[in-house]
């Protein structure tokens, strides 16, 4: 399938794009090995006024500073210090509007998956998680900037998931965002067993 183009990504509605990511195809290519899986969880991260981003009031850093950037690129970042999180920036210029990539079903380089998380079989814990995707994927903070239009990191176009098929909830690990971690900016495809077992707030 083709790679989804740059129009994609400046879509204007966050939501509307982690929505639309569900069920495309996310690859690496790195050393001449072909990775990849159908994304099957998302989180959005409204910019400015969402105060569980890392953008939140306009905030500038040179972690962040990636963010205000178009459309159409990686945002890598590290968590605790261990975990490489695969986000993928939208918007126009000075817009820091972000889609988290949470959970991928794995189809190609299974076997190359597995050597870089030293897991013995395939199982839903290889993919599902932010963390478990990008070491999967071979994906970390190098890549931040790395255009998604490249042939380092890409995501190929696939048909869109029906309306119906797709289930919003709240984010995971962001109770620091007060009322804005109740908000539905989780997305995941109904019945996939690639989906993360993290669990957001609930009143």
């Amino acid at each position: 399938m083709p790679k989804l183009d740059q129009a994609f990504y400046l879509e204007k509605n966050v939501l509307k794009v982690a929505k639309a990511l569900l069920g495309k195809v996310l690859v690496t290519e790195i050393d001449g090995i072909r990775t990849s899986g159908r994304i099957v969880e998302t989180e959005a991260y409204n910019g400015a006024v969402d105060r569980a981003s890392h953008a939140w009031n306009n905030r500038r850093t040179q972690r962040t500073e990636i963010m205000f950037g178009e459309g159409g690129v990686a945002y890598v970042y590290l968590c605790y210090g261990i975990h490489h999180l695969f986000n993928v920036v939208t918007n126009l210029q000075e817009v820091p509007h972000a889609v988290l990539v949470r959970g991928l079903e794995p189809l190609d380089g299974i076997p190359e998956m597995l050597r870089r998380t030293a897991k013995p079989k395939l199982d839903y814990t290889l993919t599902a998680g932010p963390g478990s995707l990008s070491r999967a994927l071979g994906i970390n903070t190098a890549l931040t900037g790395q255009s998604l239009l490249g042939n380092k990191i890409w995501i190929e176009d696939a048909p869109a998931i029906a309306a119906k098929d797709i289930v919003a909830g709240t984010r995971v690990g962001v109770a620091y965002a007060m009322e804005d971690a109740y908000l539905p900016y989780r997305f995941s495809i109904r019945g996939s067993k690639w989906v993360s077992k993290g669990k957001g707030l609930t009143r």
